[in-house]
């Protein structure tokens, strides 16, 4: 079983398809809101408080992760939301062009479920092909729960 960075334990048969840490603290990808949100990171290390979001994609499930630290090293707390195929209405992305002296394209992946709309900021996706491939793991990964 390999192990991974947002903790998740997979189940029998079970395989990755993608893990994607969120970027919670930038609003974009374009080097300035990425600078800034370096900043808003720097200064809520300063005063002790961390948080990380994930999103796995398995071959049978859609797992939300999101951790909050205090002081450190004690746990706030966890959320862990296992996505069902009932509750999604929508998937899909968003491609933002941002101005910042120059044209730079920011890619979100979001859905949408009967509570609730998250989006996720993609900085390591570059193209419409690989947020289509992302967003089609996805819908895939819920279809094949249904089964």
């Amino acid at each position: 079983m390999s192990k991974l960075k947002s903790g998740l334990l997979l189940g029998e048969g079970e395989e990755v398809i993608m893990e994607l840490e969120a970027e919670l603290w930038a609003e974009g990808s374009n080097i300035i809101q990425k600078i800034i949100g370096q900043i808003r990171k720097l200064v809520n290390f300063l005063l002790g408080f961390k948080r990380e979001g994930f999103i796995v994609i398995t071959n049978k499930r859609v797992v939300e992760i999101t951790s909050y630290r205090a002081l450190w090293v004690l746990n706030q707390g966890r959320e862990v939301k296992i996505l069902t195929p009932g509750s999604i209405k929508e998937v899909g992305y968003i491609k933002m062009g941002m101005f910042c002296g120059c044209f730079c394209q920011a890619y979100q992946l979001y859905y949408e479920s009967f509570t609730q709309r998250n989006s996720v900021l993609l900085s390591s996706i570059d193209s419409e092909d690989a947020a289509q491939k992302l967003v089609d793991s996805f819908y895939q990964a819920i279809f094949g729960a249904k089964m």
